[in-house]
């Protein structure tokens, strides 16, 4: 026998599932099954008969989709099948409570998206209405003839109290709410929700951009931005359904009153000609009904429409409708001074009752008095709180805070104790400032853009003739002058023969000496070149601000550059920015120009030849190689030299092959995977040709195909940092051209 056949059992009793399989085995049979709950213990019985027990139904009930779903089929049956007058007085008790539970709702909440699901409630609360007075309209119609309570008491009970016996009194009432509510309420709140989900659905792409910016500039994180877009898309489409959704109240209004008078003229009608009632007993009897019916649809219906001109009208006010209210209205203690007064002068005219005016305005004198006093206590108190970080600002200024220590400067040059004549000299003047301001501006037009500010400050910690260039406070260069003496150098390379301090030139490396001011004429007199140290010093950081350029090129510096630019050439920023690049993006082809000291001062044929190359790419490398063949005069002009022409140095066929057998990848992820020997072969030989051009007073650049202009510039920048790489398409074709050897 199979054991997993076998029933297994607890504290003396078949297991849950023996008991299931017999109940389903003796059901078979067709015996009389009972279904015992095991797990609970209990000893309740239910037949088998499929008809689920009153705890069932309690269950499904208590899930809130099944809920909503049975209410909506609710009233569609209302539509539909006959109800009851006692069952009519129960819905018609629950609609006015469901109006002021969303007027309630409306008024408390503190942004209109906490009550998002207003639309559906009020499509919902609209139908609740209307099936109702499709089904007191049945009972006015069939049983009219038998009284005022023939549709139920509390129908009776509104055209009663509100007509007070006359008829005519309910029908102006009634057509005074409707007009109100159609005309002034709902029209209104239309209107409101209208404009606004038209402002909101205007206003997305340029919030959308806000939160990508804040993104970009880290002030907020992803999960953040998540955040606000999707606050940003739940407010334009609830905007947007209630625009829709007043429609609704409208087309409600509209059906209550074609509702009030097709009952009016069928109640008539069928009193006079079926019932047997005459002219003035069916006019009464039906006119009080249709009223009164009239009456308890359109309480809830104005009140529903309140409630959404609150919610609609709420867009800009913070908290609860009543905060928010008596914050503005008791803020300017002015006004209700203003009203006071008007009204106390108003209970001086002859002919008008006092005593309110007198109350209304001693209340009103009251507010402003409190509200004015609760104003200078509020200005006290944010004056006491802004100055109390002001006072423990200043208790703290005597040590440097904390986050003094986070500042970056772009430039900086420290100085030793003996270098600080070249700032301060006994005869008042400044020479290294100056000729760091005249190298700023030299600088501005010859690369395109203002470099950052230079910040001196001495160092003790440094020896006395030492100096330290720091860039975005990193060591970029150091060196030791004298301020005293002068530089003297040779300009073959050699040692000169002047008796002084022998030193190493600190911008280019060459052999220098540093002599007495007595032998300047000396030394000048002999073909020698002779500086002065702060020479010396403005010259080393010329170069290293030339070879750093793209680092100093920050962001906020390129968003001037363009804010700068001609109003025509400004519309072409328009155009790309941001649709087809960032203002980042510019900055890295920029920075990219500079890294080979190009120019971008030309900034307008720049971004034209960004706009055109942004056609076939985003990739910065890509794009900055059809800008230089965009920029082939000035490139060509840049490097000609004092006899008018281009010197060169051409690139064998070889080589180019070899290059271009050495790209693997395609497209814009391709890369050089050269042999390391024939890369130490390459660069002993570029660096022997230039060498020899050097020898005959040349300063050639190397030409190269543009395909692989990039990774030849690569390459030799590590070796000869200096060396202009060009690529045929950036030679301009009117240029003069020298070819002084190939490689």
């Amino acid at each position: 026998m199979d054991a997993s056949a076998v029933p297994h059992f607890r504290n003396g009793g078949p297991s849950a599932a023996a008991q299931t399989f017999g109940a389903r085995d003796r059901h078979s049979r067709g015996e009389a099954v009972t279904m015992v709950d095991v797990t609970a213990g209990q000893g309740a019985e239910t037949p088998g008969s499929g008809i689920p027990s009153l705890g069932e139904i309690i269950n499904i009930l208590k899930r809130g989709d099944l809920g909503l779903a049975f209410g909506i089929l609710t009233i569609l049956v209302v539509l539909i099948l006959p109800l009851p007058s006692v069952v009519l007085d129960l819905f018609l008790a629950i609609s006015i409570t469901l109006s002021i539970l969303i007027l309630m709702t409306s008024l408390f909440i503190q942004a209109p998206l906490e009550f998002s699901s207003f639309p559906t409630i009020l499509l919902i609360s609209t139908m609740l209405r209307l099936s109702l007075n499709l089904a007191s309209t049945r009972l006015i119609l069939s049983r009219g003839h038998e009284g005022t309570a023939a549709a139920g008491h509390v129908i009776e009970a509104f055209g009663n109290f509100v007509m007070g016996g006359n008829f005519v009194i309910g029908i102006i009432v009634f057509a005074i709410l409707v007009i109100v509510n159609f005309v002034v309420i709902t029209k209104g709140s239309g209107r409101i929700a209208e404009v606004a989900a038209r402002f909101h659905l205007d206003a997305m792409p340029g919030k959308q951009m806000a939160i990508d910016a804040d993104l970009s500039a880290g002030l907020i994180d992803e999960k953040v931005a998540k955040e606000r877009r999707k606050a940003l898309e739940d407010e334009s489409g609830f905007f947007g359904a209630m625009d829709g959704a007043s429609k609704f109240v409208r087309g409600d209004a509209v059906a209550g009153l074609l509702v009030v008078f097709i009952n009016i003229i069928g109640g008539i009608i069928i009193g006079v000609a079926q019932q047997g009632l005459s002219f003035a007993e069916a006019a009464h009897s039906y006119t009080l009904l249709t009223v009164g019916d009239g009456l308890v649809t359109q309480v809830p219906a104005l009140i529903v429409s309140t409630a959404a001109g609150l919610l609609v009208s709420k867009a800009g006010v913070s908290g609860a409708a009543d905060k928010a209210l008596m914050k503005q209205l008791s803020g300017y203690p002015q006004a209700l001074g203003m009203s006071a007064g008007v009204m106390l002068v108003l209970a001086t005219l002859p002919g008008i009752p006092m005593l309110p005016f007198l109350a209304l305005g001693g209340g009103a004198a009251a507010l402003a008095w409190s509200a004015r006093k609760n104003k200078h206590a509020a200005s006290a108190a944010e004056a006491a709180a802004a100055a109390a970080p002001a006072a423990a600002a200043a208790a703290a200024s005597a040590e440097e805070p904390i986050a003094a220590a986070l500042k970056i400067d772009d430039l900086k040059i420290e100085l030793g104790y003996a270098l600080l004549p070249l700032v301060n000299g006994p005869d008042g003047t400044d020479r290294l400032t100056e000729q760091i301001k005249a190298l700023r501006r030299s600088l501005a037009i010859e690369m395109g853009f203002v470099m950052p500010a230079v910040r001196i400050l001495d160092n003790v910690q440094l020896e006395a003739n030492t100096y330290v260039i720091k860039i975005k406070e990193v060591d970029a260069g150091t060196g030791k002058i004298w301020p005293n003496q002068f530089m003297v150098m040779d300009p073959a390379g050699n040692q000169v023969s002047v008796p002084g301090i022998h030193t190493i030139e600190p911008t280019f490396g060459l052999p220098a000496t540093w002599v007495d001011a007595g032998l300047k004429e000396e030394a000048s007199l002999k073909g020698y070149t002779v500086v002065d140290a702060a020479t010396v010093l403005s010259t080393h950081l010329t170069e290293l601000l030339k070879n750093n350029m793209s680092d100093l090129l920050s962001y906020g510096e390129v968003q001037k550059l363009l804010k700068d630019l001609p109003k025509e050439q400004g519309e072409l920023v328009k155009d790309i920015v941001p649709s087809l690049v960032t203002i980042s993006g510019i900055q890295r082809v920029l920075q990219l120009l500079l890294a080979e000291r190009i120019s971008i001062r030309d900034l307008s044929t720049i971004l034209e030849g960004i706009a055109d190359a942004l056609a076939f790419s985003r990739n910065p490398a890509t794009v900055v190689e059809h800008v230089r063949a965009r920029l082939a005069r000035q490139i060509c002009a840049q490097n000609t030299s004092a006899n008018g022409y281009l010197p060169l140095i051409a690139l064998s066929a070889k080589w180019e092959q070899a290059f271009a057998e050495s790209l693997v990848g395609q497209g814009e992820e391709r890369s050089l995977a050269m042999q390391p020997s024939k890369l130490s072969e390459f660069m002993t030989v570029v660096r022997d040709r230039f060498e020899q051009a050097a020898r005959e007073g040349e300063a050639p650049v190397l030409v190269t195909s543009a395909a692989i202009r990039p990774f030849v510039r690569s390459l030799v920048e590590r070796f000869r940092a200096q060396t202009t790489v060009l690529s045929q398409a950036e030679i301009h074709p009117r240029a003069r051209l020298k070819t002084v050897g190939s490689v």
